[in-house]
């Protein structure tokens, strides 16, 4: 680990868990709780001051009980050592979450109401002798908050402006009221550093095929500037400004936003990513959690630490053959997608396959294509339902749909996300 400069806070960002995820049919429960046992000393070890949870602690709205169990130990024994600050994400039922926020202690925080962003939770150092600010984003949908996020401005006819139906609309009016608090608190006193928790696609990070859709309108995410704010002007000091962003929903590991230097030192962003894979698309990341220092200036450092693999994942492509022969020996114990390029599909695939590779997760017969013969596109979580369906109308009927019938399918694609997220 970075050593821990004397007037240093640490603060240790982790998100996505999806507690309760399978992996194409893998129950990924006892590889969950490895990863949180590894949290548990790394927050001993590194005399960490609090651990932000950034959204999607559960897969679903109503998870399994085993699910609910692991987190309720896990919360346990976090808070033996450190405070624990919980924010929802799209995948959590921000009303179930947060149910018991008024009756926990003050070592474990959910912040899941609207109403509170503006609050900050005030988290000492475990010496006492410093503090920070963390402000928490629960996920804010559109259709659900805009009426509750309405003001200060007001219209033409005196009521409060309700944001525009859009994430960059919600988020923008919620971190009005996150800078206008920590602007009067630095005014008022010496400067604490300050950090946001927030679980949104924020424009610039790079998606995985396993994060849920939540456009709205066609548009899924967040300018970082909506989150940042429009800094200071004419030169005044910027008491507004947050210092590291800790974000949440998508899965790889990543930093978004300007570079990060001793000239420039803040804010910082990142996306923690989940702990563990939940598809091929995140086999080469580097899963993580990050510790981050912060001192009365801001962020001092910033380590990610590396968390457990229970098992690699991996592809294989070539003639079944070739697939049997020495040349994947060291993928034979991984999580593998295998693709069998035999022009004629080999007698008793799947068996061969998997005795060659027990773990395998997914076996396919993918044949070299022939001239003239157009490839073949898998449909993924990435990709807008909306415009899946434009290429099946336009596909069986000969024809695009018109921008009216295009609306209809958005209409009711996101009613149906809707009834979802309600239930």
């Amino acid at each position: 680990m970075a050593p821990v400069t004397v007037g240093d806070m640490r603060l240790l960002h982790t998100s996505d868990w999806h507690l309760g995820r399978t992996l194409h049919g893998i129950d990924l429960i006892e590889h969950q709780s490895a990863f949180l046992d590894h949290l548990v000393d790394v927050v001993r070890s590194e005399q960490v001051d609090a651990v932000l949870l950034a959204g999607d602690v559960y897969d679903r709205a109503i998870p399994p009980v085993a699910a609910v169990e692991l987190l309720n130990d896990a919360l346990v024994r976090l808070t033996e050592h450190t405070r624990v600050i919980i924010t929802p994400g799209n995948h959590d039922s921000a009303t179930r979450l947060g149910f018991v926020a008024p009756l926990l202690l003050d070592r474990l925080v959910v912040r899941a109401r609207v109403e509170n962003v503006g609050t900050p939770v005030e988290v000492p150092s475990l010496d006492g002798e410093r503090s920070a600010l963390v402000y928490a984003l629960p996920y804010l949908d559109p259709d659900m908050v805009r009426h509750r996020l309405a003001g200060p401005d007001l219209d033409d006819a005196g009521a409060a402006v309700i944001p525009a139906r859009s994430h960059e609309s919600v988020a923008t009016a919620a971190m009005r009221r996150i800078h206008d608090d920590l602007r009067c608190r630095r005014s008022a006193g010496p400067r604490i550093p300050a950090a946001l928790m927030a679980h949104a696609f924020v424009v610039g990070g790079e998606a995985s095929e396993s994060e849920r859709d939540i456009r709205i309108g066609g548009v899924d995410s967040v300018p970082l500037g909506a989150l940042v704010g429009p800094g200071p002007k004419d030169g005044a000091l910027d008491l507004s400004g947050l210092d590291y962003l800790a974000l949440g929903h998508l899965h790889g590991p990543q930093r978004i936003g300007r570079h990060h230097d001793a000239a420039n030192r803040g804010p910082v962003a990142r996306y923690a990513g989940s702990p563990l894979a939940f598809s091929f698309s995140e086999m080469h990341h580097p899963k993580s959690s990050a510790l981050i220092s912060l001192d009365a200036d801001g962020v001092s450092d910033v380590h990610l630490v590396g968390t457990p693999r229970p098992r690699r994942l991996s592809e294989a492509t070539g003639t079944l053959d070739e697939l049997l022969s020495r040349v994947f020996d060291s993928q034979a114990q991984d999580w593998v997608r295998v693709f069998v390029t035999d022009p004629v599909r080999p007698p008793q695939l799947h068996s061969r396959v998997k005795e060659r590779f027990p773990h395998a997760l997914i076996v396919q017969h993918r044949p070299a294509l022939r001239a003239g013969v157009t490839e073949l596109r898998a449909i993924t979580a990435a990709h807008d339902p909306v415009d899946v369906s434009v290429e099946f109308v336009t596909d069986v009927s000969g024809a695009a749909p018109s921008s009216a019938e295009v609306d209809v399918l958005r209409r009711a694609y996101e009613a149906a996300l809707a009834t979802e997220r309600s239930a």
